[in-house]
C-alpha cells in the first residue's frame, strides 16, 4: 500500500463531543453547517502538530496559528505539580462517561458508557472506564476491608482464611492487560436499531491492565481440595449481594486474579476499590466488585444472577444459562454514528476487536454492506482476551456506503452477520449480542447506525 500523505486525506469530524458544545450537536443535527468552520479551527488550534485538516484550516486563517508567536509561546506556564493528581486537558472535558437515557429506572442500578468514538489504542484510561452498578458504588476503607477464604464443605478446604488488603498487597503480583465487556453490551439492539452512537452501542466495554494475585494461589495456600471442589463461588460486598459461580477450571489456568490495581494505581472505587475479581474473557457481572468472599463448592451455585438474571432466552421459550464467555466481537470506531465525512478523500477506518476465547487473528472490514471484505492491520500488541487495535485506509468518493467489521479469533471462530445471530437466538434477548454492527454513511457524509 502507497503511504499515505496527511495532505491528502479526506476530513472527518471526529467524536463531536470532544469540542462541540450541546448547542453545536444539535445544529450538526438539524443540518447547519456554517459554524462548522470556527469550531474546527478551535478544536486544531489546541493541537502541538499541524498537519492534515489542521494544515488546511491554519492556512484558511492566513497561517497565523503557525507563523505568529501563541500566547503559550511568550509566557510562563503553569507550576509543576500544579495539580497533585493530573487531569485532561478542559478541551476534553465533554469526552466521558455518559448514561443512556431511560435505560434504567433507578440511577443506583444503571450503566455508565465509555466513549469508544473518541479513544486511542486499546488502554481505557481510568476515568472512562465503563460502569454497571447494582446497588450504586462505594469507596471503603481498605484497612477495614477484608476477604473470606472458605469452604462449602470443611473438607473441599483445610485452612479456611480471611486476607486483609495488606495481606494480599505482600503476595507475588501479577500484572496483565485485558478487556471486560458487559454481558448486556450491545443488547439494545437485538430487536432493531435503538441507540446513534457506538458509546451506546458498544459502550459498555474497556480494557486495561490489572494487577493482582492470582487466585489460584490464594486457594493453593488454603488447602483447596481442587479434585471436588469444581467451582468457587464469588460473592461482593455491596447492598445487591451479588454473587457468581467460577468454574475451577478457569482458576486453574492461572488467569483469575484478586485483583487491586488497575492502570499502575489502585482500582478506582466505580471499579471495586480496594479488591475485585478480574475473570478473563468472561462477562463483566463476574468480576465481582468489592470482593468479600470466596468460596470452593462442588457444584454449580445457581446464584439469582444466574438463574433470573445474565440468561440468553432463546426462540422456543427455553433461558440458556451460564453462557458467561465474551465470544469473538468487533466494532469500526471512526468512522461511526454521530460522526461526519467531511469532505472527499482518504481516511483511516479503525476500530476494536477482542475474543473471551484468546487473540484475535484477523480483521476484515466491508464497504458495501458485507458483500466485498478486506483485510485489516492489527496494531501490535495483539494479547490474550485483550481489545486489539486495527485499522485500514479507505478512500470515500462520495457515495453512500456501509462499513462493518468483521473479526476471527485464533479458535477460528468468525464473528456472525445479525441475521445469522437472530437465526439461532430470535430477537428476545438481552446478552451476548457479538453481531456485526453496520454504520451508513450518507452522500451527506453523516454516519448513522443501520443494521442490514
Amino acid at each position: 500500500m502507497d503511504p499515505i500523505s496527511p495532505h491528502m486525506t479526506g476530513r472527518l469530524r471526529r467524536a463531536p463531543e470532544s469540542f462541540l458544545d450541546a448547542a453545536q450537536i444539535r445544529a450538526v443535527a438539524s443540518g447547519r453547517r456554517d459554524f462548522l468552520r470556527g469550531a474546527l479551527l478551535a478544536a486544531a488550534g489546541t493541537g502541538a502538530v499541524v498537519t492534515g485538516a489542521t494544515a488546511a484550516l491554519a492556512q484558511n486563517a492566513g497561517e497565523r496559528l503557525i507563523t505568529e508567536p501563541q500566547p503559550h509561546a511568550t509566557s510562563l506556564g503553569q507550576p509543576v505539580a500544579t495539580n497533585g493528581y493530573g487531569q485532561p486537558s478542559r478541551y476534553e472535558r465533554n469526552l466521558i462517561r455518559r448514561e443512556s437515557p431511560g435505560l434504567t429506572r433507578v440511577a443506583a442500578a444503571s450503566v455508565s458508557f465509555s466513549p469508544l468514538q473518541g479513544m486511542f489504542g486499546i488502554i481505557t484510561a481510568s476515568g472512562l472506564h465503563f460502569e454497571r452498578h447494582h446497588q450504586g458504588w462505594h469507596d471503603l476503607d481498605p484497612s477495614k476491608h477484608r476477604l473470606m477464604v472458605n469452604g462449602a464443605d470443611e473438607k473441599l478446604l483445610k485452612r479456611p482464611s480471611v486476607f486483609t488488603i495488606d495481606d494480599l498487597l505482600r503476595m507475588p503480583p501479577v500484572s496483565r492487560m485485558h478487556f471486560i465487556e458487559c454481558g448486556a453490551n450491545t443488547g439494545m439492539e437485538w430487536g432493531n436499531v435503538a441507540v446513534p452512537t457506538v458509546q451506546y452501542t458498544h459502550g459498555m466495554l474497556s480494557c486495561s491492565e490489572f494487577t493482582g494475585v492470582p487466585l489460584r494461589d490464594v486457594l493453593a495456600f488454603c488447602g483447596a481440595d481442587t479434585k471436588r471442589g469444581r467451582y468457587v463461588l464469588a460473592e461482593g460486598g455491596d447492598g445487591s449481594g451479588l454473587t457468581r459461580t467460577i468454574p475451577m477450571e478457569l482458576v486453574e489456568s492461572g488467569e483469575v486474579l484478586l485483583c487491586y490495581g488497575m492502570n499502575g494505581e489502585m482500582l478506582r472505587p466505580e471499579n471495586g476499590y480496594p479488591l475485585r475479581l478480574v475473570v478473563p474473557g468472561v462477562q463483566g457481572v463476574s468480576w465481582v466488585k468489592w470482593l468479600r468472599r470466596i468460596e470452593v463448592g462442588d457444584a454449580p451455585y445457581g446464584t439469582r444472577e444466574e438463574v433470573l438474571h445474565y440468561v440468553d432466552m432463546m426462540p422456543d421459550g427455553r433461558h440458556r444459562q451460564y453462557t458467561s464467555i465474551q465470544e469473538c466481537k468487533s466494532v469500526i470506531t471512526t468512522p461511526s454514528g454521530g460522526q461526519t465525512l467531511l469532505d472527499r478523500g482518504t481516511i483511516n477506518v479503525t476500530g476494536l476487536a477482542w475474543s473471551g476465547r484468546g487473540k484475535v487473528r484477523r480483521v476484515d472490514v466491508s464497504f458495501d454492506g458485507g458483500r466485498n471484505w478486506q483485510t485489516a492491520r492489527l496494531e501490535t500488541p495483539i494479547l490474550s482476551k485483550c481489545l486489539t487495535r486495527f485499522s485500514l485506509a479507505w478512500r470515500w468518493n462520495g457515495e453512500p456506503a456501509v462499513l462493518q467489521s468483521r473479526a476471527i479469533d485464533e479458535t477460528g471462530y468468525v464473528q456472525p452477520q445479525m441475521r445469522q445471530l437472530r437465526a439461532v437466538r430470535g430477537t428476545r434477548s438481552i446478552y451476548h449480542n457479538n453481531a456485526i454492527q453496520s454504520w451508513k454513511i450518507a452522500a451527506s457524509g453523516e454516519v448513522s447506525n443501520v443494521q442490514v
